[in-house]
């Protein structure tokens, strides 16, 4: 059974764009690792926030992203441009 997966980022002032510039960057090895089978991106429009909403088809397809994007050092690069640690959430995908 696929999960959905939230990741808020809060950003540092003005710093939206580099942020989205980055993601733009990041997400396509993102969406070609293994088990994704989507993830769409929305901005808050003050600029403070970025919303990541990931489907996987599993928890551990994503927690193996999540390990080899903490091993290749992207949360290290983005630390400038947040002003706090990314909230992730993980939901269960319900046909109700």
């Amino acid at each position: 059974m696929s999960i959905m997966i939230t990741v808020e980022f809060h950003l540092q002032d003005g710093k939206q764009g580099d942020m989205l510039a980055s993601l733009a960057e990041a997400l396509p090895d993102t969406r070609a690792f293994d088990g994704c089978i989507s993830v769409e991106t929305y901005a808050e429009q003050d600029g403070s926030s970025i919303l990541l909403v990931e489907e996987w088809e599993s928890k551990a397809h994503q927690e193996a992203y999540l390990e080899w994007r903490v091993s290749t050092g992207m949360l290290d690069a983005i630390a400038p441009l947040v002003s706090a640690d990314p909230i992730f959430k993980s939901y269960e995908i319900r046909s109700e």
